[in-house]
Formats: C-alpha cells, structure tokens, sequence
C-alpha cells in the first residue's frame, strides 16, 4: 500500500497535473481533477491525501471547498474517510487502462434490402423537420398549463376540431369536434372499435375485401371477429355480396392493394345496405390525400354520417412514427368508444396533438402534401418509363393514386419472382400476400367477376410496388434491380 503524502500544491501541480480549470465552480474544478488522478491510475489505491486544511491553503481555496470536493467523491467511491486515518484512495478505485478487457461482440444485426419497393411507408426523408419544429414550438407556447396534466381520452379539443375543418375541407367529411375521437392509427382504431374476445363495440361477422393487409385481419381474429372476403373488380368491392354482416370493412377512395375507387353506384349501394340492415361501414382512408390522374373522391362518411365510421391518420402523409390518427363517429359510438379507450388519453401524446393542430390550421400541413404529391407522382412516371423501356409486357395497375403500383405477372410466376427480388436485394411484395385465405384466386371461380376482373383474366399472379419508401438517390437503381427480375413474355 503507497503511504506517500501528496501535502503541496506544487507537487500536485507538478506530478499530478492538476489543474483547477474547466467549467463550474472551484469544488467542482477540484472535484474533476481529483477524479481524474484517480482514474488513471496517477493516484493510487491507499494514496493518502492531505488534510482538507492543508489542502485548502496550498491551493489558496477555502476549507469547504476542499471538504466538500472530500466528500462528494467519498460519496461516489474513489475515496474512503476513516476516523484517525484520514482520507484516501479507494482500494477498488483501479485505473482502467490496466483491467482485463473482455471484448463485447455487437450485437448482429440482419442486413436490411438494398432497394425497398415495399407498400405502406412514405419518403422518410422528406419528413418536413423546419415546419414541424416551428409548429411544436408554437404548439408549446400557446398550450394552456393544463395541457401537460392527465389527457382528454377523447383527445386535445385544439386537434378535433382542426381536424373538423380540414376533413370537411380536404375530404368532405360532415362531422364535429365531439364526435372525433383520436387514436394512434388505424390498428388502434381497430382495437377500440372490436375489443378482445367479442366484447368491443361492434361485433362480426365483418365483410372485407378480398384483398387487404393480412396484419389486419389478424387483429380482428385475435379480437374473435369472423371475416367474410368481397369479391373485387373493376369497380373495387362486390358490396352486392354483403348479407348478414354486421358491419364492412372498405376502402372506398383507393382500394388496398389492387387500386381503384369504390364506383358511386357501389357508394350508394352499401350505405343502403347499412340503412336497411342498421349495420355500419368503417371507411379506411389510408391515403385519400395522394391522387395523381383522377379528380379527387370525397369520403364515403359524407353520404350518411350515422352510418360510416372514417378513420384516418398521418402515418402515409407525414410519418408512422407520429403515431397519430383519428375516428370520425356516428353520434351512437362515442360514448362507447370513449369507455373502450379509458378516462385519460394513454395512447397519442398530447404534445404531438397539439403540434399537429398547430400544423393543420397554419397551413403547414397542406403544403407538405402538395409538395409530397409532386413528389410521388414523379416517382410513379419513373416507375412507368422504366416498365415501358424494359418490360414493356407487364401491365401496371392501381397508378391514378396512392403509394403502390400494382404489376401484372404472367400466371404462375409471381412465387418465383418475388423469390428472384429478395435474392436480388429487392424487398417487395408479392399481390398474394394479401389475399383473404377464404377468396378465391382465378377468373373462373368464385372470384372471376372480382379480382380477375380487376387485373384481366387468369390467375392473379402480381407485385405490389411501393414507389415511396425508397431513398431518392437510390430510386434509380431500384427501379433498374426490379426491372431485371421480372419474368420475360
């Protein structure tokens, strides 16, 4: 064990290096420095250190000020204070650079695709950070206090009824701030409105589409709901085909994936069919906001508001990580949607909420779409051109609006295609992922007045094509990997 004293200022200035220099306040020079000795080894374990006096007058600092540094480092374990002994370095205080290193292995990490044409997701990079940041701020200045307490289950007032103005504006949505019920998108939405078990607020059997995401038609048989698939065609779901549902799950404005609009004779055909069987449509608007060759299509909600249930988010428009979304309700689902969600809001951040009004009502919001929609639909012409020029005998469909393209195949390639992709570095999805397990597949079963219809006759081999998520500078040699692997005439 070193007994040696380390009693100056002079030899801790000229063995030790230490300096009372830095941010803070002397003790907190001190402090700093003393650690540091410790710390590499320049102070060893058992190294007695002067008595705080002695200290305090080497250094020309008061008594406290040594007492204190003392003691805050006793507290934290470099140094040790005993009766009689005084104050020294801690026995377990060793310098790192002589402790055994155990390497530590990263953990692995599986390499991502090199070009994701996959659907659902929009230019991450293109998230508008300046207009967002200046519209948080404001939200935050603006907020009252009781704001930042326990959160309204139905969400921030400021958010409803911004979002009233704009659905009515942009998607001719009829509703009121009371009757909006925020959410953190469309699965949450999902959970509040069928519960666990049968005892959520509506219950199946529930119509869908013969084609949709498979992740939610999972949730809905977690939930105990049966679904029954709508054949599709040129004209989106046979809503002729709906019988004793209870309600129909629909996306009228842009049908998920094959493309298209609910026709308006279909419009008016399921909500007569709502009105007669007093069942309800839940209008899943995923992507109303994108729309390239077509004049826009309101709402389905605006033809009977006690008869459809519109749900909407930002996670296409602006991003999945905000985690926002919203129900517009007949005047029957409040109350019990309200009593599914719970007395506080636990669900969407109220900060993000109250940002997000700020970016609705100061206009931030529509021009981000518009730019976005410039934007996509450049990236969709791409996609075209490169098909054109490289394979010219794939028929793309679904193209007037949205996110996705949808490419016809020759009939039993898809399998193979999509296998060709992941090898290929290309992530995408094949149109059979989507399929209803219960839905026919070809033009000559059940199916064949509906998705054969749809995408021409035979087998409805194709690829689902996401033009959206894919880095900008990286687009090109997307778009050139996919053109490479899809199958020859």
């Amino acid at each position: 064990m070193t007994e040696s004293w380390v009693n100056s200022a002079e030899r801790i200035g000229a063995d030790l290096h230490l300096e009372l220099s830095g941010p803070g306040s002397r003790r907190a020079a001190l402090t700093r420095a003393l650690r540091e000795a410790v710390r590499s080894g320049r102070l060893a374990p058992g190294t007695r250190l002067p008595p705080y006096r002695s200290l305090a007058a080497d250094l020309g600092v008061a008594r406290n000020t040594v007492a204190d540094a003392y003691a805050e480092l006793v507290a934290e374990g470099w140094l040790t204070a005993r009766q009689g002994s005084g104050t020294q370095v801690a026995d377990r205080a060793e310098p790192l650079r002589n402790a055994v290193r155990t390497p530590v292995k990263a953990p692995s990490r599986a390499r991502g695709p090199r070009h994701d044409l996959r659907q659902g997701t929009p230019d991450a990079s293109a998230f508008p950070r300046a207009a967002w940041s200046a519209a948080y701020r404001r939200a935050l200045q603006a907020a009252p206090s009781e704001a930042f307490g326990p959160g309204d289950s139905a969400g921030r007032r400021e958010l409803r009824e911004a979002l009233t103005e704009y659905l009515a504006r942009a998607r001719g949505v009829r509703t009121e701030p009371d009757r909006i019920v925020v959410c953190s998108g469309f699965a949450h939405a999902l959970r509040l409105l069928f519960g666990q078990g049968g005892g959520g607020v509506l219950r199946g059997p529930l119509g869908v589409e013969a084609y949709g995401l498979g992740f939610h038609r999972e949730l809905l048989a977690a939930a105990g709901v049966r679904t029954a698939p709508l054949p599709l065609d040129e004209h989106g779901a046979r809503v002729d085909a709906l019988g004793r549902e209870r309600a129909v799950l629909l996306t009228p404005a842009h049908q998920f994936p094959t493309g298209g609009p609910l026709h308006p004779e279909r419009r008016a055909a399921v909500i007569d069919w709502a009105r007669a069987r007093g069942s309800v449509v839940l209008e899943d608007d995923y992507d109303g906001e994108f729309r390239y060759d077509r004049k826009p299509v309101g709402a389905l909600q605006g033809l009977d508001p006690e008869r459809v249930i519109h749900i909407g988010s930002v996670s296409k428009s602006l991003s999945p990580a905000l985690r926002l979304g919203w129900m517009v309700l007949p005047g029957r689902y409040v109350g019990p949607v309200l009593a599914a969600k719970g007395e506080r809001e636990s669900w969407a951040s109220v900060l993000d909420q109250l940002a997000l009004a700020e970016f609705l009502v100061s206009g931030s919001y529509d021009r981000h779409v518009r730019r976005m929609r410039q934007r996509y639909r450049h990236r969709r012409d791409r996609l075209v051109a490169a098909l054109a020029t490289h394979a010219p005998h794939v028929e793309v469909t679904g193209i007037a609006a949205g996110l996705h393209a949808v490419l016809r195949l020759p009939p039993g390639t898809e399998r193979s295609t999509v296998k060709a992709a992941a090898w290929q570095g290309v992530a995408l999805d094949g149109l059979a992922a989507f399929r209803h397990p219960e839905a026919e597949t070809t033009a000559d079963d059940g199916l064949g007045d509906g998705l054969g219809d749809a995408l021409g006759d035979g087998p409805s081999d194709g690829l689902v094509v996401g033009y959206a998520a894919a880095a900008e500078h990286a687009y090109g040699a997307a778009l050139e990997a996919l053109c490479g692997v899809l199958p020859p005439v």
